[in-house]
C-alpha cells in the first residue's frame, strides 16, 4: 500500500476544512430559505384569508415619499386589502428624528401612498417600532393581536422574512414583489446580500 506523502495529507486536510466551512455557511442559509419557501404564495390571488396584511418598510426618497421598492410593496398591500384578504393593513417601518431636526417616518409615508390607492385610514395600523423584520413580526403578534398574517416584501427578501416571522411565533404567508431596478448592480447586490443575511438570521436563532 503506497504511503501518503505530507503534501497529500495537507491537501486532504485543506479539502476537509473547506468542506466543513462550506457546510457551516450553506446549511444555515438553506434552513432559512427552505423554511420561508413553503410559506411563499405565487401571487396576490392565491393568498388565503388572514387577520392582517403586513407591509415591511424599504426606505424613503429624499423628499420623504416611498422609495420605488417601498411603493411596490404598498401597492401590493392595497391590492390584497381590496381582494378582501384581511381587514387590516399594518404598515411597519422606521420612524425617528434626523440630526437636522427633520422627521424620518416610513409608516406615515406608506399611509399617504396607500390611502391614495383606495385603502381607508380606518383599515391601517402604523407600526413605527418595526426596526427589523423579526421585531415587526413579534409586534404584529404581541402588540396588535395578529395570529395569521400575509407579509409583503421584495421577492429576494421574502423567504428570510417569513423565516423570521415563523421564529417570532407569527403564522405568516407571503407575497413577493418585483426587485427590478434601473441599475442591475442594485438587483445583484440585494440578491447576493441575502446569503450573509440568511446566515445571520439562522445563527441568531441558534445561539
Amino acid at each position: 500500500m503506497p504511503s501518503v506523502t505530507p503534501s497529500t495529507r495537507r491537501r486532504r486536510v485543506l479539502g476537509l476544512g473547506v468542506a466543513a466551512l462550506a457546510l457551516a455557511v450553506l446549511a444555515p442559509v438553506a434552513w432559512v430559505q427552505a423554511t420561508g419557501h413553503v410559506r411563499v404564495r405565487p401571487s396576490a390571488d392565491t393568498v388565503g384569508a388572514a387577520d392582517a396584511i403586513v407591509v415591511l418598510g424599504a426606505g424613503l426618497c429624499p423628499d420623504s415619499t416611498p422609495s420605488t421598492y417601498l411603493r411596490r410593496r404598498v401597492e401590493t398591500g392595497a391590492e390584497l386589502w381590496a381582494r378582501g384578504v384581511a381587514p387590516t393593513v399594518i404598515l411597519s417601518g422606521d420612524a425617528h428624528e434626523e440630526s437636522d431636526g427633520t422627521t424620518y417616518d416610513e409608516p406615515a409615508a406608506m399611509r399617504d401612498w396607500i390611502v391614495a390607492h383606495g385603502v381607508p385610514e380606518s383599515a391601517l395600523v402604523l407600526d413605527r417600532g418595526g426596526v427589523d423584520t423579526t421585531t415587526t413580526c413579534r409586534r404584529a403578534r404581541e402588540a396588535y393581536g395578529v395570529a395569521r398574517a400575509v407579509v409583503v416584501t421584495q421577492d429576494y427578501h421574502l423567504r428570510r422574512a417569513l423565516f423570521s416571522c415563523a421564529r417570532a411565533g407569527l403564522d405568516a404567508a407571503g407575497v413577493g414583489v418585483s426587485a427590478a431596478s434601473a441599475r442591475p448592480v442594485h438587483w445583484l447586490w440585494w440578491h447576493v446580500r441575502e446569503v450573509p443575511a440568511s446566515w445571520k438570521a439562522a445563527v441568531r436563532e441558534l445561539v
